[in-house]
């Protein structure tokens, strides 16, 4: 096999992005390779809307992925439509048909993608998904091969770059969230609907893939505990930092005596380590190991470039593998096989608490939330508020010592029958042990 051929299905940002690198450092991949990595056929819904790279020279076009798939002289299947419908009929086809299959795509496979990897050992072909989490860092060959000899306690990460950039943008300019989030919109960093961003479900799909790689658990996204961004507001971020902390949508993984704790979830984290750092549309993931320690990797988290040289490294790799016949390939979830272990709830967790109140100011307000809070054997760490022109929509936060979750959600459910409250009690973690 002199030539390894490669199918493009979709031509989207990450299509066309996969695209210009292939075509614009052909030259470098190939003496990489030591072999030629040719496009011999792409797939969109409008195949003739895209303009392609003339350097890749003659390319069918298509809009039936069908044929594809189908074709005897294509090696490699890239899937980078997205989605969990017809993307999932593309690589169970291109499986069937011998293809190797490299995919980007997140939702997919943290919702079904051990079971596709066990339908690619059955049926002796490559699967990869470097680009389905943190587009531009190479997380899974960290987690995969990297630091493998580790065993891996605790996983921190900014995984979705348009929930990081409404937050920074609210924090360095004092904006509302909605204001902010129209702003990224306009530039593209947030969908029309952004709800996969803001509320969270993005980041959890990334989560459960790397949550699987990292400790080798079966786990779906519906295991994770989720809350999006939207209550946060510029008032939360003038708190923090009285408090020299900033918030960011914190995904973590934690192994702890009783079990697995996972959520993603805006947090408080110190403004002197270096997640607090992450801002923009950047990602970083933070790994803690037993014996390794703590590594940290940041970069681009999506972009059309960032995400298709993840996709172009992992057709390299695929392409290795088909052209040395290699009959062991490591899993692309890290382990030959996956637990059934089912996580814990987030209730279990034990950390401090910042609980920001907006209320009709009077009399007593503090003695009874404190009263609440003492009766479900939660401590008081300090009480902050800021000045007011208002005492109709008063702002100020009461901050907790460490505190089970279930306790302090229980103690909150309590006082949401308050009469004074304007709004529920806005309950974000503290993560000092960042």
């Amino acid at each position: 096999m002199q030539v390894v051929n490669v199918g493009v299905i979709g031509l989207g940002n990450v299509g066309g992005g996969t695209l210009r690198v292939l075509a614009e450092n052909a030259q470098q991949i190939e003496l990489k390779l030591g072999f030629h990595l040719k496009v011999t056929a792409v797939c969109s819904r409008n195949p003739h809307v895209r303009q392609l790279p003339a350097s890749l020279g003659d390319v069918r076009r298509t809009s039936d992925w069908r044929e594809v798939v189908t074709d005897p002289g294509i090696h490699i299947v890239a899937e980078l439509i997205g989605g969990t419908t017809t993307a999932h009929e593309i690589i169970d086809a291109a499986i069937d048909n011998g293809k190797s299959v490299v995919t980007a795509n997140k939702e997919l496979m943290a919702m079904y993608g051990f079971q596709i990897w066990e339908r690619a050992i059955e049926a002796k072909i490559n699967l990869a998904m470097e680009a389905s989490v943190c587009g531009g860092i190479p997380i899974h060959a960290v987690l995969r091969e990297g630091i493998s000899g580790d065993r891996i306690t605790t996983l921190y990460g900014i995984l979705n770059g348009t929930s990081n950039y409404i937050l920074t943008e609210i924090e360095k300019h004092g904006a509302s969230f909605d204001s902010v989030l129209a702003e990224a919109q306009r530039l593209g960093y947030a969908e029309a609907d952004p709800a996969a961003d803001v509320e969270g479900f993005d980041a959890r799909s990334k989560l459960a893939i790397l949550s699987a790689l990292a400790f080798g658990e079966r786990i779906t996204p519906s295991d994770i505990f989720t809350e999006g961004i939207r209550r946060i507001s510029p008032i939360d971020f003038q708190y923090a930092q009285r408090l020299n902390y900033t918030i960011r949508l914190l995904c973590s993984a934690r192994q702890t005596p009783q079990g697995l704790i996972l959520s993603v979830r805006p947090a408080l984290i110190p403004q002197d380590t270096i997640l607090a750092g992450v801002r923009g549309a950047y990602n970083a993931v933070w790994a803690r190991g037993q014996f390794g320690a703590d590594t940290f990797y940041y970069g681009r988290g999506a972009g059309p470039l960032p995400t298709g040289v993840a996709v172009v490294s992992d057709l390299m790799r695929v392409a290795r593998e088909l052209r040395s016949g290699s009959p062991e390939r490591v899993s692309p979830f890290a382990h030959e096989r996956l637990g059934e272990y089912e996580p814990i709830s987030v209730e279990h967790e034990v950390v401090a608490y910042y609980l920001r109140f907006r209320v009709r100011d009077r009399p007593g307000i503090i003695a009874e939330l404190a009263g609440i809070l003492a009766r479900k054997g939660i401590s008081l760490d300090a009480v902050l508020q800021l000045s007011s022109e208002t005492k109709n929509d008063l702002p100020f936060v009461i901050t907790l010592e460490p505190a089970s979750e279930r306790a302090v959600r229980d103690a909150v459910r309590q006082m949401q029958e308050l009469d004074f409250l304007v709004e529920p009690p806005l309950v974000l973690p503290m993560e000092r042990s960042l």
